[in-house]
């Protein structure tokens, strides 16, 4: 309940903040901008107040159009410290998904049942889609309660924000591993095992130049990464802290590795050991590579295949040698420990062999 006083009024809020306040001489409540974390501070704006009314400095406060969820979500992303992709990312899901329908809606009126009606509204058809969207959504209204714009977040829709892929893609196997790399062109054949021995991302090998191997240590250094924006390649870092790494080259690689060196690499030390089919300065853009490798997978039997399932390979390939938690997130440049213990999971058939070692130990003791 409102404290009454001699001038103005005090309430506690359910965030357990104060909102001050009080009739002004043109009989109309007027209502402090910001809550008080403190009934006092409450107490010193309304003083404030009434020492204006009393020396006739007092003037109606201007009345502002309440701040809408589009211009909050606007300015969230452009002081926000993205990745490039990251960026792009956000932008096409506010424009395609969030902003049409809570563009203009005041921030302090996007309710629970608003949410939850536009998150039904989006069906399941795509499931993906629809957790970043409600991911997004969630984050942004996060920052609002943290600017104390809203009191509380109203996204409450348990799981929303994540997602399964409909259809699990198992990693492939040596022998897939094998018929696809030959099914390459000759040029593109090292991406392929650096893909699935290195477990480097996309954007981590065509960025890859002659300096960054160190072939005496049997290492590759990744320091930086490409990703393309509205037909636009961006160079930057990794995609975390983590991804800063050095990766050691299983041996029976480095043959390969120095062959591609020798034979496939112009610029020099700067040179891309991947470039543009057209132009060697310039980057590689995926659609090239897949035309190749689609139909290199479908040689393969591998159909189903993505070519970032080719991590996903190296990773279990990487697991199931025993690695540790520590050791699997480094090698993979992984800041949190969820995708590398998914990977070790991933890595059942070792239990098979580690039982064989078992019997093989019953049968040398009898």
């Amino acid at each position: 309940m409102p404290r009454r006083r001699g001038f103005g009024a005090i309430r506690k809020l359910p965030s357990k903040r104060y909102q001050a306040s009080y009739l002004g001489p043109d009989t109309i409540r007027h209502i402090a901008p910001v809550t008080f974390e403190t009934a006092e501070d409450a107490e010193a704006w309304l003083t404030d107040r009434r020492r204006e009314i009393k020396n006739e400095d007092w003037t109606p406060p201007t009345t502002k159009a309440p701040l809408t969820f589009g211009e909050h979500a606007e300015r969230w992303l452009t002081h926000r410290q993205l990745k490039p992709r990251t960026r792009y990312h956000y932008r096409k899901i506010l424009d395609a998904r969030i902003l049409p329908t809570f563009g203009d809606v005041a921030l302090k009126h996007v309710t629970a049942d608003l949410i939850d009606d536009w998150h039904y509204r989006m069906g399941d058809s795509t499931p993906t889609a629809n957790a970043h969207a409600y991911g997004l959504m969630r984050t942004i209204l996060s920052d609002a309660v943290q600017r104390r714009l809203i009191e509380f977040n109203p996204c409450h829709i348990r799981g929303a924000g994540n997602t399964k892929r409909v259809k699990q893609i198992g990693p492939a196997t040596l022998p897939e591993l094998e018929a696809l790399t030959l099914a390459m062109p000759e040029r593109y054949r090292l991406m392929i095992l650096l893909a699935a021995w290195c477990g480097l991302r996309f954007g981590e090998i065509t960025e890859l130049r002659r300096h960054d191997f160190d072939l005496t240590n049997g290492v590759v250094k990744i320091r930086r990464a490409v990703v393309r924006v509205n037909g636009e390649f961006i160079i930057g870092t990794p995609k975390s802290d983590a991804g800063s790494r050095d990766v050691s080259i299983p041996p029976h690689l480095l043959p390969i590795v120095k062959a591609h060196l020798a034979d496939n690499i112009t610029g020099g030390r700067d040179g891309l050991l991947f470039p543009s089919a057209g132009d060697p300065t310039k980057h590689l853009a995926p659609a090239t590579l897949y035309r190749v490798f689609y139909k290199a997978r479908e040689e393969a039997g591998r159909p189903d295949l993505r070519f970032h399932d080719l991590r996903h390979t190296g990773a279990v390939l990487a697991a199931s040698t025993g690695a540790t938690l520590a050791e699997l997130m480094a090698r993979l440049g992984h800041s949190t420990a969820g995708a590398a213990l998914r990977y070790q999971h991933a890595a059942k058939d070792r239990d098979k062999v580690i039982a064989q070692a078992l019997s093989n130990l019953a049968t040398k003791s009898l």
